[in-house]
Order: C-alpha cells, then sequence, then structure tokens
C-alpha cells in the first residue's frame, strides 16, 4: 500500500490508462484497503428497492437513523454500458459513496440498470428518469428532500446521467426534477467518441445517428448547476473530450466551465477512493451540493 500521496500517484500512473482487468484489479488493491470503515456508522440500507419493470431497475437506499429534508445523492455507476453494480460482495463499491454520503448529511440512492447489448440508447436515460421518479415520490419517507436531488454518474454512468439532464430519455411526471448533476469522466460527443466503422454495442449500428445522442449542445446551454470531472490518468478519450467540453463552453459563454481535473487519480479512483484519505471527488461533491441546496 502506498504511504505517501507521491507514491500512490506512482502506484496509480504505473498501472496505465486502459481500462483492462489489471488496471482495474490493481485500483482496488489501492483503494478498498483504505476505506475509512467508520464512514458505516449509523447508516441503514434499503436494498434491491424496484423503480422499474426489469430485473435491474433497482436501487440502494443510504440513509441516516433519523431525520428528514436532508439533500439527496444519486449516483449511476459505471461498467462500459455492459457491465457493472450498485454493490459488490467482493470490494466497497458503491456502500463506501452511499454512506459517505450519510456521513455528509445526505441520503443516497444507488441504482442499477438495463446493460447492452440487450438495452441499447436511450434505456439508460429512460432508467434515471424512472429511478428519479421514484426518488420524487418515495425519497421523503427515508429522510430525504425530494426537492433537493443531486444526480451523479461516472464514465457510462455519467453519460447516462447527462442524456437525463438533457432530456433524451424523457423526464416522467415530475419533469427534470434535480437540483444538480456531477459527471465524472464523461463522453460529450458521441461521435468523436465512437468509430464510425464499427457498430457500437449501446449507441447501435447507425453511425448517422450518433449525432443526436451527444449531449454536448444540451449540456453547453442547461441552466442545471454542473460539476465536472475528469483525471489526471484517465484514458486518452476522456481527456480529449473534456478538452472539448472546456473549448465548447468558452466558445459559448466566455468562461470556465465547471470543469475540474482531478490530479493523481484515474478513470476508477475518484469513486473508488471516496471515504479514504485519498478523497479527492468527495470534498468536491460536498461543496457543490452545499452551495446549490
Amino acid at each position: 500500500m502506498a504511504d505517501t500521496l507521491a507514491q500512490r500517484r506512482r502506484a496509480l500512473q504505473a498501472l496505465g490508462t486502459a481500462i483492462v482487468p489489471e488496471m482495474v484489479a490493481g485500483t482496488i488493491a489501492l483503494t478498498a484497503p483504505d476505506i475509512d470503515p467508520a464512514i458505516y456508522d449509523g447508516v441503514d440500507v434499503v436494498m434491491d428497492v424496484h423503480y422499474g419493470p426489469h430485473a435491474r431497475n433497482v436501487l440502494d437506499v443510504y440513509r441516516p437513523a433519523g431525520g428528514s429534508g436532508r439533500p439527496v445523492l444519486v449516483y449511476v455507476h459505471g461498467g462500459g454500458f455492459v457491465r457493472g453494480a450498485k454493490d459488490s460482495d467482493d470490494t466497497p463499491y458503491f456502500a463506501n459513496l452511499g454512506s459517505w454520503a450519510v456521513q455528509q448529511g445526505w441520503v443516497a440512492v444507488v441504482i442499477n440498470y438495463r446493460l447492452a447489448p440487450e438495452s441499447t440508447y436511450p434505456s439508460g436515460a429512460e432508467d434515471v428518469a424512472a429511478a428519479i421518479t421514484w426518488t420524487v415520490d418515495e425519497i421523503a419517507a427515508h429522510g430525504g428532500d425530494p426537492a433537493r436531488i443531486f444526480l451523479a454518474g461516472q464514465s457510462a454512468g455519467a453519460m447516462h446521467a447527462a442524456d437525463y439532464v438533457v432530456g433524451h430519455g424523457g423526464f416522467g411526471p415530475h419533469g427534470r426534477a434535480l437540483a444538480g448533476a456531477i459527471l465524472v469522466s464523461c463522453l460529450y460527443d458521441v461521435p468523436r467518441a465512437a468509430p464510425a466503422e464499427t457498430p457500437h454495442v449501446y449507441w447501435g449500428g447507425d453511425a448517422a445517428a450518433w449525432d443526436a445522442c451527444s449531449t454536448l449542445p444540451g449540456l453547453l446551454q442547461t441552466e442545471l448547476p454542473l460539476l465536472l470531472t475528469v483525471s489526471e490518468f484517465d484514458d486518452r478519450e476522456f481527456q480529449d473530450q473534456a478538452a472539448l467540453f472546456v473549448a465548447a463552453w468558452h466558445a459559448r459563454h466566455g468562461t470556465y466551465p465547471p470543469m475540474h481535473r482531478l490530479d493523481g487519480q484515474n478513470h476508477l479512483t475518484p469513486v473508488y477512493a471516496v471515504g479514504s484519505r485519498w478523497d479527492v471527488l468527495g470534498p468536491l461533491l460536498a461543496r457543490f451540493v452545499d452551495a446549490n441546496r
């Protein structure tokens, strides 16, 4: 285990930026042991609540023992559109995020969603919409405030969250119903992200339709508070898309966007390290929610 920040940074850098099994396993080995067990204290978890008809339309609610009117963090996991889950028997993810949120005085909702290739665009955004609808309807019974919902996603989960923000999957009966959105290592321009000669497992085989799947135009126009991040050791594709977003935002607004470069982090560590001494994303999340609650 790395003992200093410099040692940890070198260890993460040595894992490389490609999201391959060896990089994932190495990242878990660096982050999981450092999760502070105290973040689980006083946390009540209601697991596998159904928010839709599909077997994967389930969510977990992390809540404190009492209280009401708390901000709500809804989290959408990554996994390249084809894998991933809201919890794991083998790792602390994403119980670490849900439990950390409770320690901030919030309620957290961590969701599963339908996966490709069985379900394709815009199924992820549709599932997010259904989960937000459930949250608006039910979260008060768990101590949360339905008027203060913050949607966060990482990687593919960030893309589903971004699709929801711009309306690609519809909003449901309550409208968008968000106080803010957090996109961790997101892709914003689909044609630039997917090679046209290869059918994409989630976006489909019609490259001519991919431009309409991009969230960049809608995010540039939205008035919803945003928090965006890209990691120092993210893959080049995510670096390029973050730079594209920065340039497009500046061209439209004449200001720097709410984009944060997370030094010493790779594609996974922003969320994997929440609740540990290496946590970089958590403090940003806390400030963002406090500023927009």
